[in-house]
């Protein structure tokens, strides 16, 4: 199994980023994914999930509605598109696949992880 996360790079704050995750060697459409962000000397924090089907998805609470999960069977891909990025958006984004059908937002739920994609965003 392996997952590839891209579209990461230096963004001025309020512009937009459109990360992406490629995923191969399993059945994609069976698992729900999720994305997560890290930066130094903290813990990994969830981001956004999605169940198989694409029809479900989980955000952290307070919903910030700045990121929009979505993901395409077909192509094996999930995608994170943020708006609006902030300084705080600042870190490495990481993609990672379950074994389960729906969301999750426990980093322990989460079987395979890609590669982070690095996003900084200048003030």
């Amino acid at each position: 199994v392996q997952l590839q996360a891209s579209g990461g790079g230096l963004v001025q704050a309020g512009g937009s980023l459109n990360l992406s995750c490629a995923a191969s060697g399993y059945l994609f459409s069976n698992v729900g994914m999720g994305w997560f962000r890290q930066t130094p000397g903290k813990e990994r924090e969830f981001v956004a999930g999605i169940d198989k089907t694409g029809g479900n998805t989980q955000f952290p609470p307070p919903r910030d509605r700045r990121f929009i999960i979505s993901r395409d069977n077909i192509k094996k891909t999930m995608s994170l598109q943020i708006n609006n990025l902030k300084s705080e958006d600042t870190a490495n984004y990481y993609c990672a696949a379950g074994l389960f059908p729906g969301t999750s937002a426990r980093r322990s739920a989460y079987r395979y992880w890609g590669h982070g994609t690095l996003v900084t965003v200048s003030s």
